[in-house]
């Protein structure tokens, strides 16, 4: 048996001086190539977390590390008052991968950056109060980020008051639509695909439901798709899955494989409302970050990995319902595995088998969030060892 678990002491800090905020998984991590990880024991880990939906093209890619490489050497970072083509080219070529009708990208460092300034252009546009969320859903720990995160006033937000009106939305209740999403509203913002609340799929009636009510009394539709994005369901954006154009879409995460960067995709009536001096970031589009979303996207589209993703997870869900696993849900390489008892003990017994997997807000949902490169031999590996786990 591969001893993952071994790597580190449970509740060991690290390293004194790290401020003492996450929760930390038994295993250090000293290398990776591919879908694996190497223990800091010389043991390999399958890897099904991905960094947190972050590590879309694995490890060690050569596409990715080239490009990263030769900007560096060639220019590594210069403010966005100074024109530069690379990220000309990196606006345009996430406009194109998106297939969705968007004429602007703002470039920012996080996911919840990229929240923070699409709420920021939805009271711009329409002077209005009030943000409709989702229950379950998580769009950021930032003041205006967190306060439309399901749970984050009981939980850790910790700000004196939300800097404006908020009420969320029971999931996939489309009665409820009308009731929270009103003339007061700026604009409603929505996981297709949420992700810490254990890969649940809101599904086309409700998206749908949304985009008309937001028509009707003149809010917009945000997307967050910062862990469904960039391929992780199989398409482009779950907006492509869905058939559902949003005014807005954020994206990080598998964007940058690693590297951080986020973006912020804005149709042409959002576009019009942009004046100079109205957004602004210092990190953002810097030219590093630039280069590797063009290699994520390069490799996306060259190497085909959006059906890669589609066909894999199509595995999952046909071969991975065995031992503990009752179900499953979500989209693509977001996947929840239900489980029959808590997901962190799976989770546990799947590390020390050398598989690292996630959890969620859900106590009983095991949360898969690979690499696109993953094939049906890895899931192999993770279907045989939950065959052998207690039910």
């Amino acid at each position: 048996m591969n001893n993952a678990l071994s790597a580190a002491q449970p509740g060991t800090p690290a390293h004194d001086y790290l401020a003492p905020v996450f929760a930390q998984y038994p295993l250090e991590v000293v290398s990776a190539q591919g879908v694996w990880l190497m223990n800091s024991r010389g043991e390999r880990v399958l890897d099904l977390y991905g960094g947190h939906a972050v590590a879309s093209l694995g490890y060690g890619h050569p596409g990715w590390t080239e490009a990263l490489t030769k900007q560096a050497q060639s220019c590594n970072f210069q403010t966005n008052a100074v024109p530069m083509q690379v990220r000309v080219r990196a606006a345009e070529r996430l406009v194109r991968f998106s297939k969705l009708d968007f004429t602007s990208v703002f470039f920012v460092n996080s996911g919840a950056e990229a929240n923070e300034n699409a709420m920021k252009l939805a009271f711009r546009m329409t002077s209005r109060p009030h943000i409709a969320a989702i229950e379950g859903g998580f769009h950021g720990r930032t003041a205006a980020a967190g306060a439309v995160t399901w749970g984050a006033m009981q939980k850790w937000y910790n700000f004196p008051r939300a800097p404006f009106d908020v009420s969320f939305i029971p999931r996939r209740d489309l009665a409820a639509i009308n009731q929270h999403v009103a003339d007061k509203t700026a604009a409603v913002i929505v996981e297709p695909v949420q992700g810490l609340a254990g890969a649940i799929d809101l599904g086309a009636p409700f998206l749908e439901a949304l985009r008309r009510r937001c028509d009707e009394v003149g809010a917009l539709l945000i997307f967050d798709e910062v862990q469904c994005g960039v391929g992780r369901t199989g398409h482009p954006f779950a907006a492509n899955l869905y058939g559902v154009m949003p005014d807005m879409i954020t994206t990080a995460k598998a964007l940058g494989n690693g590297f951080p960067c986020a973006a912020l995709l804005t149709t042409a009536k959002v576009s019009a409302a942009l004046k100079l001096d109205l957004l602004g970031t210092t990190f953002g589009g810097g030219p590093m970050a630039c280069a590797v979303m063009e290699a994520v996207i390069e490799a996306i589209e060259s190497e085909n990995l959006l059906e890669r993703v589609r066909r894999v997870a199509g595995y999952i869900r046909e071969t991975c319902i065995v031992g503990p696993i009752t179900g499953h849900q979500g989209a693509g390489f977001l996947t929840g595995l239900r489980t029959s008892r808590p997901a962190k003990e799976i989770q546990a017994e799947l590390l020390e088998c050398g598989i690292l997997a996630g959890t969620a807000s859900d106590p009983n949902v095991l949360r898969l969030l690979p690499a696109f490169i993953l094939e049906e031999e890895h899931v192999d590996m993770l279907r045989d060892t939950l065959a052998d786990l207690p039910a």
